[in-house]
């Protein structure tokens, strides 16, 4: 669907060139939801924006549904961006003009008559559950309600592209969590491929299936997400999955662990990462039937990516005679992500 060979952009100035993007590869399918993530200024808006050529690229190819985008006419290049819907961080709505003309703007331009536009604008309102509010403002609409509104207008010409801009970063959680199940049923029901950037990493693991990461203007990691948890090959990565993982131990419980009580017996504070079908297993349960190990369970969490289950646990182990040395190698062999965090 969308294949981007060896794209590089670069702004001159009178400083001097600053280099935006270099050499970046990347392959989005069709259908998928394809997260890019990056800091401010990693070069995340300037890869979206050179997609559907409102930035010219340097270098390289980008190629959609088939079609070279960088050698395209005006015109050309016209009619390819009605493939291509885009969403805005700051909704970008038509101030004058009700929600209905804010939809109906893009058929306008189209050309399509009043009765087509009319019953293509109730269609997209319903979809995105703003039937109610055709005659509002967006001075009287919500954050997440405008967004819903450039939602509609993103698809009012049936693009067989979706390009967000952070599109969730101006909402509050729960706001959020609603737009991005609404993009989630889009993809899922009408079959648009879905483009994302963001810096947060909680948006990245609620709706996309694959993912890359951005770095001063490169892509240092990418693949499918599932790959990308369990899996970080950058420390860029690592850092944006401290976010929904537990990959730093809190001071509160770092201050428990240091007050443990230290008996005659071995011990070793370990995080235990689970990923799939072992997230299920009784593997707690089982060390204690296997090993002459006292297990205290310190902290547990289990959540979902993509309706896989992981989770983390940080456990306490003691025993004497190897027995947690042994104890921690059966879960090794279990296939399970252990860390010795620290030896008491």
């Amino acid at each position: 669907m969308i294949y981007i060979r060896n794209l590089t952009k670069v702004y001159h100035s009178a400083s001097g060139n600053v280099r935006a993007l270099e050499d970046v590869n990347l392959n989005i399918e069709k259908g998928d939801i394809f997260g890019i993530i990056g800091l401010s200024g990693a070069g995340k808006s300037t890869l979206l924006r050179c997609i559907n050529m409102l930035e010219k690229p340097t270098f390289g190819s980008i190629e959609i549904d088939g079609v070279e985008m960088t050698r395209l006419s005006p015109s050309e290049l016209k009619e390819m961006r009605k493939k291509i819907g885009m969403i805005f961080q700051h909704f970008n709505l038509l101030s004058s003009r009700t929600v209905r003309g804010n939809v109906a703007f893009p058929l306008e331009i189209a050309g399509l008559d009043k009765r087509t536009i009319d019953k293509k604008v109730e269609n997209l309102l319903e979809l995105v559950g703003l039937s109610d509010k055709a005659d509002n403002y967006p001075s009287q609409l919500s954050g997440g309600q405008k967004q819903r509104v450039g939602i509609a207008r993103a698809l009012a010409n049936d693009p067989k592209v979706l390009l967000c801009d952070e599109p969730t970063s101006a909402l509050d959680p729960e706001t959020t969590l609603s737009i991005l199940n609404l993009l989630k049923d889009i993809n899922r029901e009408l079959g648009i491929t879905i483009v994302l950037i963001t810096h947060e990493m909680n948006v990245i693991k609620q709706i996309c299936n694959k993912v890359a990461v951005i770095e001063k203007s490169r892509v240092v990691e990418q693949g499918p997400l599932i790959e990308v948890f369990k899996k970080p090959q950058t420390e860029t990565a690592r850092n944006f999955l401290k976010s929904v993982t537990l990959s730093e131990i809190p001071k509160e419980l770092k201050d428990r662990i240091e007050n443990l009580s230290h008996e005659h017996l071995e011990g070793k504070i370990i995080k235990i990462a689970f990923f799939g079908e072992i997230t299920t297993e009784p593997v707690i349960s089982n060390i204690i039937r296997k090993f002459d190990v006292v297990t205290n369970i310190l902290y547990g969490n289990i959540d979902h990516i993509q309706g896989m289950p992981y989770g983390t646990l940080i456990v306490e182990l003691r025993g004497k005679n190897g027995e947690t040395d042994a104890a921690l190698k059966y879960l090794k062999d279990l296939g399970l992500d252990v860390e010795v965090i620290e030896n008491v």
